[in-house]
C-alpha cells in the first residue's frame, strides 16, 4: 500500500457557459490545467433562478463525453436521436459524442435550487468516430456503499473499500473511470483503493476534510500524487467530495470549444462537418 498526497491544487473561478448559467470551472479552465482523461470540471449551484434558468441550448460536440451528475434540482436533456432523459436529484447523464451529437440541456424549474456537476471524460483516438450514445442512470441504479466513517455512491468504476468488489453504475472502457460521491460524518476517516495505473483527483464541495497532512480546499480540483490508496479524514463538519480517476490516454489534445480532437486537422474537419450539417452523420 503506498498512500497518495496532495499533487497540486486548481481553485475552481468563477465563470459562465451555455447561454449564461454561472459555474465554478477547476480542471479546463485554461488548456493546461487538465487531467490525463478529464478535460474539464464545472460545479453548479445556486438558488436563483436568474443563475441558471437560461440553460444550455443545442449545442453540438464531437471526441469526448460529459457525466452530468445532478445533486438538486431538474435538468431535460434531449439529442438529435430523439433521445429525452429528466435529470433529476442524484441522477446522473453519461453522454458519448463520439463522431457527433448536438443537445441540449434546459432547467425545468424556474425557481428553487439547482446544484450539481459537469465532468468532460476525454475519448482515445480509436474511439473519438464512434457512435453518439446517451446513458439515462437513475438515482436508484447508483450503488450505495457504506465505507468506515461515512458513505458513498459509486457512479463509475469498481472499488474495494472494505475488502469486497463493488460496482458502479458504469463501467469500462479505455479510461477505466472511477467516479464516487463520498460522505464523510463528522471526524470519519477511511482509506480507499485507487488504483496505481489511474490519475485522479479530490473535489471537496461541502464541509471539510485532509488528505493525509493537507486540508483540502472547497471548490479546487486536489490532485493525486502517486500511490495505490486515498487516506481521508473528515472535520468537525464532515465532508462531501467527489473522487474522480482514470486511466491516462497520453494522446495529443486539439480542442477548439466544444470539438476535442487529435490534431487542428480534425478540428477544422469538426467545423466543416458542423457548418455543412453532417456532424452527425
Amino acid at each position: 500500500m503506498t498512500i497518495r498526497t496532495l499533487g497540486r491544487t486548481i481553485p475552481a473561478i468563477e465563470t459562465s457557459d451555455g447561454a449564461g448559467v454561472r459555474i465554478k470551472r477547476s480542471i479546463g479552465q485554461s488548456q493546461s490545467l487538465r487531467l490525463d482523461p478529464f478535460l474539464m470540471l464545472d460545479e453548479f449551484g445556486s438558488e436563483q433562478a436568474a443563475d441558471y434558468i437560461a440553460g444550455f441550448p443545442a449545442h453540438p460536440h464531437r471526441g469526448f463525453e460529459t457525466v452530468t451528475y445532478m445533486i438538486e434540482g431538474h435538468l431535460l436533456h434531449e439529442d438529435h436521436l430523439g433521445n429525452r432523459g429528466h435529470l433529476k436529484n442524484g441522477g446522473v447523464q453519461w453522454m458519448t459524442a463520439g463522431r457527433g451529437i448536438i443537445h441540449s440541456e434546459m432547467p425545468q424549474q424556474d425557481e428553487g435550487a439547482m446544484r450539481g456537476f459537469q465532468l468532460w471524460l476525454n475519448l482515445p483516438a480509436q474511439d473519438k468516430m464512434m457512435p453518439a450514445g446517451y446513458r439515462d442512470i437513475q438515482p436508484e441504479d447508483i450503488p450505495r456503499i457504506s465505507i468506515p466513517g461515512g458513505s458513498l455512491k459509486l457512479i463509475a468504476g469498481r472499488i474495494q473499500p472494505d475488502g469486497n468488489e463493488h460496482t458502479g453504475a458504469v463501467t469500462g472502457g479505455f479510461t477505466r473511470p472511477l467516479y464516487a460521491d463520498v460522505h464523510l460524518e463528522a471526524g470519519g476517516q477511511v482509506t480507499l483503493p485507487v488504483a496505481e495505473e489511474l490519475d485522479g483527483l479530490i473535489y471537496l464541495y461541502g464541509g471539510n476534510v485532509s488528505l493525509g497532512n493537507d486540508e483540502l480546499h472547497v471548490s479546487a480540483a486536489s490532485v493525486l500524487g502517486p500511490g495505490t490508496d486515498v487516506r481521508l479524514k473528515a472535520g468537525p463538519q464532515g465532508a462531501r467530495l467527489l473522487l474522480v480517476a482514470g486511466r491516462p490516454i497520453a494522446e495529443p489534445v486539439v480542442q477548439y470549444g466544444p470539438f476535442v480532437m487529435n490534431s487542428r486537422e480534425e478540428i477544422e474537419q469538426a467545423l466543416q462537418d458542423y457548418r455543412s450539417g453532417v456532424l452527425t452523420a
